[in-house]
Protein backbone atom coordinates (compact mmCIF):
# COMPACT_ATOMS: atom_id res chain seq x y z
CA UNK A 1 0.00 0.00 0.00
CA UNK A 2 1.34 3.43 -0.99
CA UNK A 3 1.88 6.43 1.25
CA UNK A 4 -1.40 8.17 0.37
CA UNK A 5 -2.11 11.32 2.40
CA UNK A 6 -5.67 12.62 2.57
CA UNK A 7 -6.22 16.12 1.21
CA UNK A 8 -7.21 17.50 4.63
CA UNK A 9 -3.67 16.75 5.86
CA UNK A 10 -1.78 17.24 2.62
CA UNK A 11 -3.19 20.73 2.07
CA UNK A 12 -3.42 21.83 5.70
CA UNK A 13 -2.59 25.58 5.74
CA UNK A 14 0.96 26.43 6.82
CA UNK A 15 0.30 30.16 7.14
CA UNK A 16 -2.58 32.54 7.76
CA UNK A 17 -2.73 33.46 4.07
CA UNK A 18 -3.76 29.86 3.28
CA UNK A 19 -6.61 29.70 5.80
CA UNK A 20 -9.98 29.68 4.01
CA UNK A 21 -12.93 31.85 5.03
CA UNK A 22 -11.65 33.17 8.39
CA UNK A 23 -10.16 36.52 7.41
CA UNK A 24 -11.49 38.28 10.54
CA UNK A 25 -9.64 35.75 12.73
CA UNK A 26 -6.36 35.55 10.82
CA UNK A 27 -6.05 39.35 10.46
CA UNK A 28 -6.56 39.86 14.20
CA UNK A 29 -4.07 37.16 15.16
CA UNK A 30 -1.50 38.41 12.61
CA UNK A 31 -1.72 41.96 13.99
CA UNK A 32 -1.55 40.75 17.60
CA UNK A 33 1.62 38.77 16.88
CA UNK A 34 3.28 41.58 14.91
CA UNK A 35 2.46 44.12 17.63
CA UNK A 36 3.39 41.69 20.43
CA UNK A 37 -0.09 42.01 21.92
CA UNK A 38 -1.10 38.35 21.90
CA UNK A 39 -3.05 37.28 24.99
CA UNK A 40 -1.72 34.35 27.01
CA UNK A 41 -5.04 32.49 26.87
CA UNK A 42 -7.08 32.20 23.66
CA UNK A 43 -10.36 30.39 23.08
CA UNK A 44 -11.17 29.31 19.52
CA UNK A 45 -14.89 28.52 19.08
CA UNK A 46 -16.79 27.32 16.03
CA UNK A 47 -18.17 24.36 14.08
CA UNK A 48 -16.05 21.34 13.14
CA UNK A 49 -13.60 21.54 10.27
CA UNK A 50 -13.31 25.33 10.01
CA UNK A 51 -9.64 25.73 11.01
CA UNK A 52 -9.50 26.12 14.80
CA UNK A 53 -6.64 23.68 15.47
CA UNK A 54 -4.89 24.71 12.26
CA UNK A 55 -4.86 28.37 13.31
CA UNK A 56 -3.62 27.36 16.76
CA UNK A 57 -0.65 25.54 15.23
CA UNK A 58 0.12 28.48 12.94
CA UNK A 59 0.11 30.84 15.94
CA UNK A 60 2.48 28.51 17.80
CA UNK A 61 4.92 28.46 14.88
CA UNK A 62 4.78 32.19 14.22
CA UNK A 63 5.41 33.36 17.79
CA UNK A 64 8.43 31.05 18.00
CA UNK A 65 9.78 32.13 14.60
CA UNK A 66 9.92 28.56 13.27
CA UNK A 67 10.41 27.97 9.58
CA UNK A 68 9.40 24.81 7.70
CA UNK A 69 12.80 23.13 8.19
CA UNK A 70 13.16 23.76 11.92
CA UNK A 71 9.51 23.16 12.73
CA UNK A 72 9.75 19.38 12.41
CA UNK A 73 12.43 19.14 15.13
CA UNK A 74 11.29 21.95 17.39
CA UNK A 75 7.53 21.38 17.45
CA UNK A 76 7.55 18.44 19.90
CA UNK A 77 9.46 20.56 22.43
CA UNK A 78 7.38 23.73 22.04
CA UNK A 79 3.87 22.70 20.99
CA UNK A 80 1.84 20.41 23.21
CA UNK A 81 -1.55 19.16 22.06
CA UNK A 82 -4.03 17.66 24.50
CA UNK A 83 -7.31 16.00 23.55
CA UNK A 84 -9.67 16.94 26.36
CA UNK A 85 -12.22 14.39 25.16
CA UNK A 86 -10.02 11.56 26.45
CA UNK A 87 -7.88 13.49 28.97
CA UNK A 88 -10.50 15.32 31.00
CA UNK A 89 -9.66 14.50 34.61
CA UNK A 90 -8.03 16.59 37.33
CA UNK A 91 -4.95 14.38 37.12
CA UNK A 92 -4.51 15.16 33.41
CA UNK A 93 -4.66 18.91 34.11
CA UNK A 94 -2.20 18.56 37.00
CA UNK A 95 0.27 16.82 34.66
CA UNK A 96 -0.18 19.71 32.21
CA UNK A 97 0.44 22.28 34.97
CA UNK A 98 3.62 20.44 36.00
CA UNK A 99 4.93 20.73 32.41
CA UNK A 100 4.19 24.47 32.34
CA UNK A 101 6.75 25.09 35.10
CA UNK A 102 9.67 24.33 32.78
CA UNK A 103 10.73 27.00 30.24
CA UNK A 104 11.11 26.07 26.54
CA UNK A 105 14.40 24.62 25.26
CA UNK A 106 13.84 26.03 21.76
CA UNK A 107 12.16 29.28 20.77
CA UNK A 108 10.50 31.79 23.06
CA UNK A 109 7.22 30.14 23.98
CA UNK A 110 5.65 26.86 24.97
CA UNK A 111 2.20 26.61 23.41
CA UNK A 112 -0.48 24.32 24.85
CA UNK A 113 -3.33 23.49 22.47
CA UNK A 114 -6.30 21.85 24.20
CA UNK A 115 -8.90 20.44 21.78
CA UNK A 116 -12.55 19.91 22.76
CA UNK A 117 -11.92 21.81 25.99
CA UNK A 118 -15.64 21.72 26.88
CA UNK A 119 -15.18 18.01 27.71
CA UNK A 120 -13.10 18.79 30.81
CA UNK A 121 -14.83 17.99 34.09
CA UNK A 122 -15.78 20.83 36.46
CA UNK A 123 -13.02 19.75 38.83
CA UNK A 124 -10.48 19.84 35.99
CA UNK A 125 -11.70 23.32 34.96
CA UNK A 126 -11.30 24.56 38.52
CA UNK A 127 -7.82 23.08 38.81
CA UNK A 128 -6.89 24.88 35.58
CA UNK A 129 -8.17 28.33 36.57
CA UNK A 130 -5.15 29.75 38.41
CA UNK A 131 -2.60 28.65 35.81
CA UNK A 132 -4.79 29.98 32.98
CA UNK A 133 -5.14 33.37 34.66
CA UNK A 134 -1.47 33.85 35.60
CA UNK A 135 0.71 31.57 33.46
CA UNK A 136 4.48 32.01 33.13
CA UNK A 137 5.54 34.61 30.57
CA UNK A 138 6.70 31.88 28.18
CA UNK A 139 3.39 29.90 28.20
CA UNK A 140 0.49 30.42 25.78
CA UNK A 141 -2.75 28.46 26.10
CA UNK A 142 -5.00 27.97 23.08
CA UNK A 143 -8.29 26.25 23.85
CA UNK A 144 -10.52 24.97 21.04
CA UNK A 145 -14.16 23.93 21.30
CA UNK A 146 -17.20 23.25 19.14
CA UNK A 147 -19.55 23.90 22.10
CA UNK A 148 -18.70 27.24 23.68
CA UNK A 149 -21.82 27.21 25.87
CA UNK A 150 -20.44 24.21 27.80
CA UNK A 151 -17.29 26.07 28.87
CA UNK A 152 -17.73 27.49 32.38
CA UNK A 153 -17.92 31.31 32.67
CA UNK A 154 -14.80 31.53 34.84
CA UNK A 155 -12.75 30.03 31.99
CA UNK A 156 -14.40 32.30 29.39
CA UNK A 157 -13.57 35.39 31.45
CA UNK A 158 -9.86 34.51 31.42
CA UNK A 159 -9.62 33.99 27.65
CA UNK A 160 -9.57 36.15 24.55
CA UNK A 161 -12.42 34.63 22.51
CA UNK A 162 -12.32 34.10 18.73
CA UNK A 163 -15.53 32.92 17.02
CA UNK A 164 -14.90 31.01 13.78
CA UNK A 165 -17.56 31.13 11.05
CA UNK A 166 -18.93 28.36 8.91
CA UNK A 167 -17.06 28.61 5.62
CA UNK A 168 -19.11 29.90 2.67
CA UNK A 169 -19.89 27.42 -0.10
CA UNK A 170 -18.25 29.63 -2.72
CA UNK A 171 -15.00 29.75 -0.71
CA UNK A 172 -14.98 25.96 -0.30
CA UNK A 173 -15.68 25.43 -4.02
CA UNK A 174 -12.83 27.80 -4.97
CA UNK A 175 -10.45 25.98 -2.61
CA UNK A 176 -11.44 22.59 -4.05
CA UNK A 177 -10.84 23.96 -7.54
CA UNK A 178 -7.26 24.95 -6.59
CA UNK A 179 -6.60 21.50 -5.15
CA UNK A 180 -8.06 19.82 -8.24
CA UNK A 181 -5.71 21.86 -10.43
CA UNK A 182 -2.71 20.89 -8.28
CA UNK A 183 -3.69 17.22 -8.43
CA UNK A 184 -4.30 17.31 -12.20
CA UNK A 185 -8.01 16.55 -11.81
CA UNK A 186 -10.54 17.91 -14.29
CA UNK A 187 -13.52 18.99 -12.16
CA UNK A 188 -16.86 20.47 -13.21
CA UNK A 189 -17.93 23.63 -11.37
CA UNK A 190 -21.36 22.15 -10.49
CA UNK A 191 -19.64 19.10 -8.94
CA UNK A 192 -17.45 21.22 -6.66
CA UNK A 193 -20.39 23.39 -5.58
CA UNK A 194 -22.44 20.30 -4.75
CA UNK A 195 -19.61 18.92 -2.59
CA UNK A 196 -19.35 22.27 -0.80
CA UNK A 197 -23.10 22.27 -0.09
CA UNK A 198 -22.97 18.74 1.38
CA UNK A 199 -20.05 19.71 3.65
CA UNK A 200 -22.26 22.15 5.60
CA UNK A 201 -19.57 24.81 5.95
CA UNK A 202 -16.82 22.42 7.11
CA UNK A 203 -13.76 22.45 4.86
CA UNK A 204 -12.42 19.20 6.32
CA UNK A 205 -15.68 17.42 5.44
CA UNK A 206 -15.53 18.87 1.92
CA UNK A 207 -11.98 17.58 1.43
CA UNK A 208 -12.98 14.13 2.70
CA UNK A 209 -15.88 14.01 0.23
CA UNK A 210 -13.57 15.27 -2.52
CA UNK A 211 -11.09 12.43 -1.86
CA UNK A 212 -13.90 9.87 -1.80
CA UNK A 213 -15.39 10.95 -5.11
CA UNK A 214 -12.00 11.26 -6.83
CA UNK A 215 -11.29 7.65 -5.80
CA UNK A 216 -14.68 6.61 -7.21
CA UNK A 217 -14.13 8.47 -10.49
CA UNK A 218 -12.18 7.28 -13.51
CA UNK A 219 -9.50 9.10 -15.47
CA UNK A 220 -9.07 11.98 -13.01
CA UNK A 221 -12.36 13.54 -14.14
CA UNK A 222 -14.83 14.79 -11.54
CA UNK A 223 -18.32 15.30 -12.97
CA UNK A 224 -21.63 16.43 -11.50
CA UNK A 225 -23.13 13.03 -12.40
CA UNK A 226 -20.37 11.24 -10.49
CA UNK A 227 -21.03 13.32 -7.37
CA UNK A 228 -24.81 12.76 -7.28
CA UNK A 229 -24.31 9.02 -7.92
CA UNK A 230 -21.67 8.63 -5.22
CA UNK A 231 -23.36 10.77 -2.57
CA UNK A 232 -26.86 9.52 -3.48
CA UNK A 233 -28.22 13.01 -4.07
CA UNK A 234 -31.29 13.93 -6.12
CA UNK A 235 -30.39 15.77 -9.31
CA UNK A 236 -31.44 19.43 -9.55
CA UNK A 237 -33.24 18.55 -12.77
CA UNK A 238 -35.84 16.52 -10.86
CA UNK A 239 -36.87 19.57 -8.84
CA UNK A 240 -36.93 21.82 -11.90
CA UNK A 241 -39.09 19.25 -13.75
CA UNK A 242 -41.47 18.76 -10.79
CA UNK A 243 -41.90 22.54 -10.42
CA UNK A 244 -42.65 22.94 -14.15
CA UNK A 245 -45.36 20.26 -13.94
CA UNK A 246 -46.81 21.81 -10.77
CA UNK A 247 -47.06 25.20 -12.47
CA UNK A 248 -48.83 23.55 -15.41
CA UNK A 249 -51.25 21.77 -13.05
CA UNK A 250 -50.26 18.28 -14.31
CA UNK A 251 -50.53 16.38 -11.04
CA UNK A 252 -50.48 13.00 -12.80
CA UNK A 253 -47.04 13.61 -14.29
CA UNK A 254 -45.80 14.94 -10.94
CA UNK A 255 -46.86 11.71 -9.22
CA UNK A 256 -45.07 9.65 -11.89
CA UNK A 257 -41.85 11.61 -11.33
CA UNK A 258 -42.19 11.07 -7.56
CA UNK A 259 -42.69 7.33 -8.16
CA UNK A 260 -39.50 7.26 -10.27
CA UNK A 261 -37.61 8.99 -7.45
CA UNK A 262 -38.82 6.43 -4.90
CA UNK A 263 -37.85 3.53 -7.19
CA UNK A 264 -34.30 4.91 -7.29
CA UNK A 265 -34.12 4.44 -3.52
CA UNK A 266 -34.59 8.04 -2.39
CA UNK A 267 -36.57 8.82 0.76
CA UNK A 268 -39.83 10.76 0.48
CA UNK A 269 -38.85 12.98 3.41
CA UNK A 270 -35.59 14.00 1.73
CA UNK A 271 -37.51 14.69 -1.48
CA UNK A 272 -40.04 17.03 0.16
CA UNK A 273 -37.28 18.85 2.05
CA UNK A 274 -35.32 19.23 -1.18
CA UNK A 275 -38.43 20.55 -2.94
CA UNK A 276 -38.95 23.10 -0.13
CA UNK A 277 -35.34 24.21 -0.56
CA UNK A 278 -35.97 24.52 -4.31
CA UNK A 279 -39.01 26.76 -3.71
CA UNK A 280 -36.96 28.83 -1.27
CA UNK A 281 -34.28 29.35 -3.92
CA UNK A 282 -36.91 30.41 -6.47
CA UNK A 283 -38.36 32.87 -3.95
CA UNK A 284 -34.89 34.30 -3.34
CA UNK A 285 -34.56 34.91 -7.09
CA UNK A 286 -37.69 37.08 -7.12
CA UNK A 287 -35.76 39.96 -5.51
CA UNK A 288 -32.53 41.29 -7.03
CA UNK A 289 -31.21 42.15 -3.56
CA UNK A 290 -31.45 38.54 -2.30
CA UNK A 291 -30.00 36.71 -5.31
CA UNK A 292 -26.62 36.76 -3.53
CA UNK A 293 -28.06 34.28 -1.01
CA UNK A 294 -27.90 31.60 -3.73
CA UNK A 295 -24.53 29.91 -3.19
CA UNK A 296 -24.63 27.87 -6.40
CA UNK A 297 -22.66 27.62 -9.61
CA UNK A 298 -23.49 30.18 -12.30
CA UNK A 299 -25.07 27.54 -14.53
CA UNK A 300 -27.52 26.36 -11.85
CA UNK A 301 -28.15 29.92 -10.66
CA UNK A 302 -29.24 30.89 -14.20
CA UNK A 303 -31.69 27.98 -14.22
CA UNK A 304 -33.25 29.24 -11.01
CA UNK A 305 -33.49 32.78 -12.35
CA UNK A 306 -35.21 31.51 -15.49
CA UNK A 307 -37.76 29.35 -13.66
CA UNK A 308 -38.50 32.04 -11.08
CA UNK A 309 -39.94 34.21 -13.87
CA UNK A 310 -42.79 31.74 -14.45
CA UNK A 311 -43.49 31.06 -10.75
CA UNK A 312 -45.49 33.74 -8.97
CA UNK A 313 -44.69 34.77 -5.42
CA UNK A 314 -48.15 33.62 -4.30
CA UNK A 315 -47.55 30.15 -5.74
CA UNK A 316 -44.14 29.81 -4.08
CA UNK A 317 -45.35 30.96 -0.66
CA UNK A 318 -48.39 28.65 -0.78
CA UNK A 319 -46.29 25.71 -2.01
CA UNK A 320 -43.75 26.31 0.74
CA UNK A 321 -46.54 26.31 3.31
CA UNK A 322 -47.89 22.98 2.02
CA UNK A 323 -44.39 21.47 1.83
CA UNK A 324 -43.54 22.63 5.33
CA UNK A 325 -46.72 21.06 6.75
CA UNK A 326 -45.85 17.81 4.97
CA UNK A 327 -42.36 17.93 6.49
CA UNK A 328 -43.75 18.43 10.01
CA UNK A 329 -46.29 15.59 9.67
CA UNK A 330 -44.05 13.11 7.85
CA UNK A 331 -42.61 11.14 10.78
CA UNK A 332 -45.98 10.78 12.51
CA UNK A 333 -47.81 9.67 9.34
CA UNK A 334 -48.90 6.02 8.92
CA UNK A 335 -48.88 6.37 5.12
CA UNK A 336 -45.92 8.61 4.32
CA UNK A 337 -46.08 8.14 0.56
CA UNK A 338 -49.72 9.21 0.47
CA UNK A 339 -48.88 12.26 2.59
CA UNK A 340 -46.27 13.45 0.06
CA UNK A 341 -48.51 12.65 -2.90
CA UNK A 342 -51.38 14.61 -1.35
CA UNK A 343 -49.06 17.58 -0.83
CA UNK A 344 -47.98 17.41 -4.48
CA UNK A 345 -51.58 17.25 -5.72
CA UNK A 346 -52.43 20.32 -3.60
CA UNK A 347 -49.45 22.18 -5.06
CA UNK A 348 -50.49 21.29 -8.62
CA UNK A 349 -53.86 23.03 -8.10
CA UNK A 350 -52.36 26.20 -6.62
CA UNK A 351 -52.14 28.01 -9.96
CA UNK A 352 -55.89 27.55 -10.62
CA UNK A 353 -56.72 28.50 -7.03
CA UNK A 354 -54.67 31.69 -7.27
CA UNK A 355 -56.35 32.63 -10.57
CA UNK A 356 -59.77 31.97 -9.04
CA UNK A 357 -58.92 34.09 -5.99
CA UNK A 358 -57.66 36.90 -8.21
CA UNK A 359 -61.07 36.91 -9.91
CA UNK A 360 -62.66 37.92 -6.62
CA UNK A 361 -60.11 40.54 -5.63
CA UNK A 362 -61.41 44.10 -4.99
CA UNK A 363 -59.65 45.38 -8.13
CA UNK A 364 -61.21 42.75 -10.42
CA UNK A 365 -64.68 43.17 -8.88
CA UNK A 366 -64.44 46.93 -9.39
CA UNK A 367 -63.59 46.38 -13.07
CA UNK A 368 -66.59 44.07 -13.50
CA UNK A 369 -68.91 46.65 -11.95
CA UNK A 370 -67.57 49.36 -14.23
Amino acid sequence: MGSFVVSARKYRPKGFEEVVGQRHITTTLQNAIENEQLAQALLFCGPRGVGKTTCARIVAKMINGFDKESTENANPLNIYELDAASNNSVEDIRNLIDQVRYPPQFGKYKVYIIDEVHMLSNQAFNAFLKTLEEPPSYAIFILATTEKHKVIPTILSRCQIFDFNRIQNDDIADHLKLIAEKEGIEAEEEALHLISQKSDGALRDALSLFDLIVTYSHGNVLTYKTVIDNLHILDYDYYFSVTDKLLEGKHGEVLLIFDEILKKGFDGHNFINGLNEHFRNLLVCKDVATIQLLQLSENVKNKYLEQSKSASQSFLLSALNIGNQCDLQYKASKNQRLLVELALVKMSHLTDAIKFADGFSPESLKKKVL
